[in-house]
C-alpha cells in the first residue's frame, strides 16, 4: 500500500481548508486517525460500553477483553516481557510525571545527580528540574555536540557513580535527531542508574525493543501514532514498577481497605486507578493493529524519503535555515530570514497548509539555537513528496510577500 492509498483511509486528509485540498504537516504534534481507529472505538460506545474489571455480564467482559487485549499489543508492539510492565496512562507527560513523582521522588536525594539534556521536551525536562529541587538532587546536561546531537562520549563524561537517573528522548521533536540511548543506557547501568526515556517520537516511526534498548522506563502517546488522544504507555520494569508508588489513588487500584491504611493491586492495575480509558485503549489497540499492517520499517523508510526531499527541496530557498542534522526523523525545523514563523505558518494556512510554529514545548533548546522559535514540518505515512512541493510552493509566497512588504 502506498502513502496516497493510505492516505485514503484518514477521513480528516480528504477536505479542502481555506480553498485548497488540506496539506498535513504537523504530525509530530499530533496525527491523524484512521477510519479503523475511528470505527474501533465507534464500535466500543455502540455494541459494548461497559467498566472493566468489574461486572460479570457479557457488555463488562467485552470491555475487559478489548482493554487487556490492547495492553497485549502495546506489550508485543514495543516487545515488554509481560503486560504487567504496560501502564496505561494520559500520554506521555502523565506516564514521565508517574515515574518522576512514584520513583524518584523516593529513591533519588541530596547528593545524587539526575541528568538530562537541554534538547528535551518540557514533559521531560521540567518532571526533573522539580524533583532536583524538591530532593536537593543536583541536575546535570550533556552537552550538545554542535547540530544539537548528544553523543556517547559526552555522556560518558557526564555521568558519574552520583547519577541515578538519566531521562532523555529518544527523537527529538525539534531537531529529528536519533539518541544512542540504548548506548546511554549501558553507561548509566554500569555506574548503577536508572535510564527513563521518553518514546513520544520514536514509538510512532521505528520499531522499538525495550528489551534491547535495555532502558527502564519508556513513555509514548497513542495520539502520535494514529491512535487517540488521551491515552498513552508507561513501561517499566516489573522490579521497578513494584518498588515505585501509585501516585493516584481510589478505586480499583487497591487491594483491601481498612480504616488506617490500604494495600495495593498486582501489577499493572496498581497504577490505574478509578475507571481508565477504556475506548482510549481500545483505539491504541487498532492504531497498532494499523501501524504495523504497514510495517514499521516501510513507515520508517518513507519518512526517510520525504525527509531527505524535503530537505534537498528546502535548501533551494534562499535564507532558509534549517536545524539539526543530517540523519534525522521525519521532520524538518527552519527558519525563513523573511518572516517569522508564526507568520510563516499563519500564511501557509492560507494555503491549506498545517505546520508548527513556536518553541515547541523546547525553550531551553531555543535558547541554545539562539532563537526564540521556528517553523517545523513533521511527516507521517500518509504524507508524498506533493506535499513538500505544496509546502515548498507556499514558502516561496510567503519569501516574496514579506520581502515586498519589507523591502
Amino acid at each position: 500500500m502506498n502513502a496516497k492509498e493510505i492516505r485514503e483511509l484518514f477521513p480528516i486528509l480528504n477536505q479542502n481548508v481555506n480553498g485548497h485540498p488540506l496539506v498535513y504537516l504537523d504530525s509530530a504534534a499530533t496525527s491523524q486517525k484512521p477510519v479503523q481507529v475511528i470505527e474501533a472505538m465507534d464500535r466500543y460506545y455502540r455494541e459494548y460500553n461497559s467498566n472493566v474489571h468489574r461486572g460479570v455480564h457479557t457488555l463488562g467482559t467485552l470491555a475487559t477483553d478489548g482493554y487487556e487485549g490492547a495492553r497485549e499489543k502495546v506489550r508485543t508492539f514495543i516487545n515488554a516481557k509481560e503486560t504487567a510492565e504496560v501502564i496505561f496512562t494520559r500520554g506521555t507527560t502523565t506516564s514521565l510525571n508517574f515515574v518522576a513523582q512514584g520513583y524518584a521522588r523516593n529513591f533519588i536525594g541530596e547528593g545524587d545527580e539526575i541528568v538530562i539534556t537541554e534538547v528535551e521536551h518540557h514533559a521531560n525536562f521540567i518532571p526533573w528540574q522539580q524533583i532536583a529541587k524538591r530532593t536537593g538532587a543536583t541536575l546535570k546536561f550533556i552537552p550538545l555536540a554542535e547540530d544539537g546531537t548528544i553523543t556517547v562520549e559526552a555522556a560518558e563524561q557526564t555521568i558519574t557513580p552520583n547519577t541515578k537517573l538519566v531521562a532523555m528522548g529518544y527523537v527529538s521533536n525539534v531537531l529529528g535527531s536519533i539518541n544512542p540511548v540504548k548506548e546511554i543506557a549501558q553507561i548509566v547501568h554500569r555506574h548503577g542508574g536508572i535510564m527513563v526515556v521518553d518514546g513520544a517520537q520514536a514509538a510512532p516511526h521505528m520499531k522499538v525493543d525495550v528489551q534491547d534498548l535495555d532502558c527502564d522506563f519508556f513513555a509514548f502517546s497513542g495520539h502520535k501514532m494514529a491512535g487517540p488522544t488521551g491515552i498513552g504507555v508507561l513501561y517499566g520494569k516489573r522490579a521497578l514498577l513494584e518498588k515505585m508508588e501509585p501516585v493516584e489513588f481510589g478505586g480499583e487500584m487497591i487491594d483491601f481497605v481498612d480504616l488506617y491504611d490500604s494495600t495495593w493491586k498486582e501489577l499493572p492495575w496498581k497504577f490505574e486507578g478509578g475507571t481508565p480509558i477504556i475506548a482510549g485503549a481500545i483505539g491504541l489497540g487498532a492504531a497498532i493493529d494499523f501501524v504495523e499492517s504497514i510495517g514499521m520499517d516501510a513507515i520508517r523508510e518513507h519518512e526517510h524519503q520525504l525527509v531527505t526531499y524535503a530537505m534537498e527541496r528546502l535548501r533551494q530557498i534562499d535564507g532558509l535555515k534549517i536545524y539539526g542534522p543530517e540523519k534525522r526523523s521525519g521532520l524538518v525545523t527552519f527558519t525563513m530570514k523573511e518572516a517569522h514563523p508564526h507568520d510563516i505558518a499563519t500564511v501557509l494556512d492560507t494555503e491549506g497548509i498545517a505546520i508548527r510554529a513556536g518553541h515547541h514545548c523546547c525553550q531551553p533548546l531555543m535558547k541554545w539555537l539562539k532563537v526564540s522559535s521556528t517553523a517545523r514540518a513533521s511527516f507521517y505515512l500518509y504524507n508524498t513528496e506533493e506535499d513538500i512541493d505544496a509546502l515548498v510552493k507556499g514558502l516561496i509566497k510567503t519569501k516574496e510577500y514579506f520581502g515586498n512588504v519589507f523591502s
